[in-house]
């Protein structure tokens, strides 16, 4: 596969593309070549607010709100099928944005197209029981709860599933009669926009959705502690998601928040330590290992650990490194050079601490296409695998040495094992308990 250049948008407010009250946009560079390969428009809090009042004039008199879930649900569906009509485009877009593998963008976008069905389906039982009543005991009291829309709701998205993360947060709200405010992050923000561009063709009413994209400060942090809006969704960092409650906390606002984490994997002696590394591997290396539940810790029973690295590190060795345009590749760069210097840090700390890279620790040698970077078998990804087909785009990476590729890497510290690729880490210990190197979640 070809690149691919970036469709010249705008904000999505009120229905209409809009250019940012400062007229700022910001380039999207493509973490595989490091070339720019289109822009993005800059919001700031001035486009906040405006879109905040469309929203806000939307709920309050469009027919959104009032309308029934059988109404809402059509539009839902009408989204679901665009995404599938668009689905290798928007896939390639979003690999192109943030370097995810293709296979696993194609994959996202049917999770899209099925997550907006599911919230269709859901939209439509609304309908069957507006009222439900609840018994409290006493003949005098009747006590009904009616389930409605809560108003005006601020998005806050990340870049590790660009698309499905915003459509996470998208569907169930309109679902629920809410208007939206999105604010992407500014590392992936393309498919948001292109899902505006679907809004407007599906006849989605004015101001229901509105995509302002911008940086967390410029944009993120005027929507986070707006008083227009009715409550507040982020996923993203530990720190970042600290800020945002504390935005909302002022007005009084709902808050929920996904934020980045540690997740502990334990092995022990009677486990299937195939089956273990393989869910590992998933765990830690999927989306190149940015994922807020990615296997960062392992902890390994004793008598097992000698075998369970050897196997570690196989199973790592075989893994695809490639252009992410490349179908059957299961590892990119990762999003962009601030995260690629991170896990370097991480890498060289590690080291400084005492460790034995056993493999990786730098950027791999070569991408190659048929294999692992270790010139293994792969893992019977989807795709083709030719190797006698290298794009031009994938020999310009290989020559120029361009892109933010991290081998998957396993380290030793005293007996202990850490492995870790875009942002992941995983430790094993030879008793219960664990040493990782730190990790780096995905924020907005």
């Amino acid at each position: 596969m070809n690149g691919v250049l970036i469709p010249r948008r705008e904000l999505f407010i009120n229905g209409t593309w809009v250019e940012p009250v400062k007229g700022g946009r910001m380039d999207v560079i493509d973490p595989a070549t490091e070339e720019v390969i289109g822009s993005i428009p800059a919001g700031t809090a001035e486009d906040i607010d405006q879109a905040v009042h469309c929203a806000t004039v939307a709920f309050k008199s469009g027919p959104w709100s009032n309308s029934t879930g059988a109404y809402r649900a059509k539009y839902l569906r009408a989204f679901s099928e665009k995404i599938k009509e668009r689905k290798e485009y928007l896939a390639k877009l979003e690999t192109s944005d943030c370097g995810k593998p293709i296979d696993e963008a194609l994959w996202d976008m049917d999770d899209v197209a099925g997550c907006l069905t599911y919230y269709a389906g859901l939209a439509e039982k609304l309908d069957e029981q507006p009222f439900k009543e609840i018994d409290v005991g006493m003949e005098e009291f009747k006590v009904k709860v009616c389930r409605g829309p809560i108003g005006v709701v601020a998005l806050i998205t990340p870049w590790n599933y660009p698309l499905l993360m915003a459509v996470w947060k998208i569907a169930p709200a309109l679902a629920a009669g809410c208007c939206c405010v999105l604010k992407p992050s500014e590392l992936a923000s393309v498919t948001s926009l292109e899902l505006a561009s679907l809004a407007s063709e599906i006849g989605l009413p004015e101001g229901v959705l509105n995509v302002v994209t911008g940086t967390g400060t410029a944009a993120g942090a005027p929507l986070s502690g707006h008083p227009g809006v009715a409550k507040v969704a982020f996923t993203g960092s530990v720190a970042t998601g600290r800020a945002v409650a504390i935005a909302a906390a002022a007005n009084v606002r709902p808050c929920s928040l996904e934020l980045g984490g540690k997740s502990a994997a334990i092995v022990f002696a009677d486990a299937d330590l195939d089956k273990a590394v393989e869910w590992i591997m998933f765990g830690c290396f999927w989306t190149s290992g940015q994922i807020c539940s990615a296997t960062s810790r392992l902890i390994v029973e004793k008598s097992v650990q000698e075998e369970f690295l050897r196997k570690l590190k196989q199973r790592a060795e075989s893994i695809p490194v490639r252009d992410p345009l490349t179908p059957g590749g299961r590892l990119g760069p990762v999003v962009n050079r601030t995260q690629y210097e991170k896990v370097l840090s991480y890498i060289a700390a590690g080291v400084a601490d005492g460790g034995v890279v056993v493999t990786g620790g730098s950027r791999p040698p070569a991408l190659v296409l048929g294999g692992g970077i270790g010139g293994g078998s792969g893992d019977g990804a989807k795709g083709s695998d030719s190797g006698s087909e290298i794009p031009d785009r994938t020999a310009r990476i290989r020559e120029s040495g361009s892109g933010f590729f991290i081998a998957p890497t396993v380290i030793v510290v005293d007996g202990s094992t850490g492995a870790c690729n875009g942002g992941a880490a995983v430790g094993s210990s030879s008793s219960p308990s664990s040493s990782s190197p730190s990790s780096s979640s995905p924020s907005s």
